[in-house]
């Protein structure tokens, strides 16, 4: 008596070859291969549905059935590409976000340097989207403790985006002192 695996390696040898020829006539080849990996696939998972003799039909039908769906998924993309494309300042927002991304990886940067309880408030706030009192309970401490750090956290971070992007243009002097001269405590 067969076992599953053997049974599906004979079928995988039997019919392989079939199923690719079946596919590349209708898609590319790179495209007929994954055709053939989610045929074989859906025959593994569905191999007791398959009827002695009848293996070549039931994968035959698989195969124009993923076809289908791989082109029907291709024409969603497409028409919802067209529709962004569409939208007033779509075709930038495709085409172009290396703004964003050097935006963000700056934020990164310097959220990396603020001490680690500032960088979760921001973080719990800004990226998880919690308010102050949920927060505050991830963050183990009184909502006015949280509050407080959120505020630091924030001027923190307002003044080293500052500075990075002052590190960017050239170098201007300040008039504000240093806050080892005024008195005021590093927070």
């Amino acid at each position: 008596m067969d076992t599953r695996q053997d049974r599906f390696e004979r079928l995988y040898a039997s019919h392989c070859d079939d199923i690719l020829r079946f596919a590349v006539r209708r898609v590319d080849r790179d495209a007929a291969w994954d055709v053939v990996e989610e045929t074989f696939l859906v025959a593994w998972r569905r191999l007791e549905q398959i009827r002695e003799g009848d293996e070549l039909p039931w994968l035959y039908g698989t195969a124009r059935r993923v076809i289908a769906e791989e082109t029907r998924a291709r024409y969603r993309q497409g028409r919802l590409s067209d529709r962004i494309r569409a939208m007033p300042g779509g075709q930038a927002w495709l085409c172009d976000h290396a703004d964003e991304v050097t935006s963000r990886l700056q934020v990164i940067a310097v959220l990396e340097t603020l001490p680690p309880p500032y960088r979760e408030a921001l973080m719990l706030v800004g990226w998880e989207g919690l308010d102050a009192a949920v927060a505050a309970r991830v963050a183990g401490c009184s909502i006015a403790t949280f509050r407080v750090r959120l505020h630091r956290a924030r001027r923190r971070l307002a003044k080293a985006l500052e500075e990075s992007a002052g590190q960017d243009a050239p170098a201007q002097p300040t008039a504000e002192p240093a806050a080892a001269t005024t008195g005021r405590k590093n927070l």
